[in-house]
């Protein structure tokens, strides 16, 4: 199988060195510099320093070639905000098209978006793409996991989701193997609800931690944020079961406590008493949580779903509430039915 990899961060490049055990493998770098570094070294010293190439495995550089020429799958692997311009370049692409990234598009990069009569939402990636180039048979790969894990083969499970079945059964295809284990779904939604709302909920149990709250708060919090997502995404339509998988619990769990989580680290800095900018810059990597939870809880209070900890992350990160203040408020709310 020929594929295609666009984007050499860590999580596109892990995927690349996975499947380039038992496929041809292209990626795609977007600094032709960088390029030339990984194909001289046989690694990507920048973002995963220590992992070989294998010789499946060929470097390229956007711009230098089409992303599609012989590919038999094209995997996305930009962060949330270049996915739009880069599913408009696919455009026509006949092979199956899947995206990694995790998370809700900022408002301001799509500010002529609608969803119903509200401008002004930020989209899913799904919902990205059926706006730019809904004539692509397309997916998302997700579910929990850590790019260097992968990459050093370390047992993995994933979900490849989509509403159609070739392109389900082409990830399969591509990353089902001895180290990963692939499972199908067709509930994008959930998945990709799942995907987005852990970010943003493992951003206030990083803060929980930081501030020393104990085991028994941190449990509380992801128990009661897995409730706030399925809340979410039943409302966006998707099924209930899909949060007890890989892409719902799997992932929030993994992404809340791992101490390679990028969102987690988010809210230690903050519990540390950093600002939002320092602790974003002290990353030098993307934290899709960040960026997508104004969007979330917009689009919660539009559809009348109640996300109290998704409110007092957005609250922190907006500074006007600090962390005592926002712990105060969960802790005050009034006493509810576990079911609500």
């Amino acid at each position: 199988m020929k594929i295609s990899v666009i984007g050499a961060g860590a999580w596109g490049t892990a995927l690349a060195v996975n499947a380039a055990a038992r496929h041809d493998v292209v990626l795609w770098a977007r600094d032709a510099t960088q390029a030339e570094r990984m194909t001289s070294a046989r690694e990507n010293v920048r973002y995963l320093r220590g992992i070989h190439f294998p010789t499946g495995l060929s470097v390229q550089a956007v711009g230098q070639g089409d992303f599609v020429d012989d590919a038999q799958l094209v995997i996305v692997a930009t962060p949330m905000a270049a996915l739009r311009g880069q599913l408009e370049g696919l455009r026509g692409t006949t092979v199956p098209v899947v995206w990694l990234c995790k998370g809700v598009e900022s408002a301001l990069v799509a500010s002529d978006g609608k969803l119903g009569q509200q401008p002004f939402f930020g989209l899913l990636a799904h919902e990205i793409q059926a706006q730019v180039a809904p004539e692509l048979t397309a997916g998302v790969l997700s579910g929990p996991s850590f790019a260097q894990e992968v990459a050093q083969s370390n047992p993995t499970a994933l979900v490849a989701a989509s509403p159609h079945a070739v392109v389900r059964d082409a990830l399969i295809e591509a990353f089902h193997g001895p180290s990963l284990r692939v499972y199908a779904n067709d509930d994008i939604v959930g998945v990709e609800v799942g995907g987005a709302v852990k970010n943003v909920l493992a951003i206030a149990t990083g803060l929980c931690d930081g501030l020393a709250l104990g085991f028994n708060a941190r449990a509380a919090l992801i128990t009661r944020g897995l409730a706030e997502m399925t809340r979410f995404g039943v409302a966006l339509g998707a099924r209930t079961e899909t949060f007890m998988g890989l892409s719902g619990l799997g992932d929030l769990v993994l992404t809340a406590t791992g101490d390679l989580s990028r969102n987690r680290k988010i809210g230690l800095l903050l519990a540390e008493g950093r600002s939002l900018e320092q602790a974003v810059a002290s990353l030098g990597h993307v934290a899709e949580g960040v960026y997508c939870a104004r969007t979330v809880v917009q689009r919660a209070r539009h559809l009348g779903i109640d996300m109290p900890i998704a409110e007092g992350v957005v609250a922190l990160l907006d500074g006007s509430q600090n962390t005592a203040a926002v712990v105060a408020a969960l802790m005050g709310r009034e006493p509810s039915a576990e079911g609500g």
